[in-house]
């Protein structure tokens, strides 16, 4: 595996990402079509198959929301001990998930400070990430 950095670092799953994202949309987009062109016998059926389509559509994309939340929480607890270890002290608690989760790939040397300078600059976590100049890579959030 190459070595991770601010470059690389984002992580995509084709058959998840490009093929069933793609193939839900196409579904959704077809039944509409059918419904929209189908024969008046042909409308309850042409309507249920729309509206299964919109349940998968929304299966597929809370089953994402839902996992992410989930490493969400998990990434804020591991960065508030990180930094209790290091400050004695929680993060501050103006700082966003986004920046929680950028922070996450800072060096344990750089990792106090640049939180304190996100709290202070306001930084958005593309900002904390290109500050980070020792990376630290986390191979598991996919």
């Amino acid at each position: 595996m190459s070595q991770q950095n601010y470059s690389n670092h984002a992580r995509y799953i084709l058959m998840w990402h490009f093929v069933t994202g793609t193939a839900v949309i196409a579904v959704v987009i077809g039944s509409i079509i059918n419904l929209v062109n189908s024969a008046k016998g042909n409308l309850y059926s042409a309507s249920l198959l729309t509206v299964v389509s919109l349940i998968l559509a929304s299966i597929f994309w809370y089953c994402r929301v839902f996992a992410l939340r989930a490493q969400d929480r998990a990434i804020r607890a591991e960065e508030n001990f990180r930094h209790f270890i290091f400050t004695g002290k929680l993060l501050d608690k103006q700082l966003r998930m986004g920046q929680v989760i950028a922070l996450r790939f800072a060096s344990d040397e750089e990792f106090p400070s640049l939180a304190a300078k996100a709290v202070a600059e306001k930084l958005t976590g593309k900002q904390i990430k290109q500050a980070v100049k020792n990376w630290r890579p986390d191979y598991h959030r996919a």
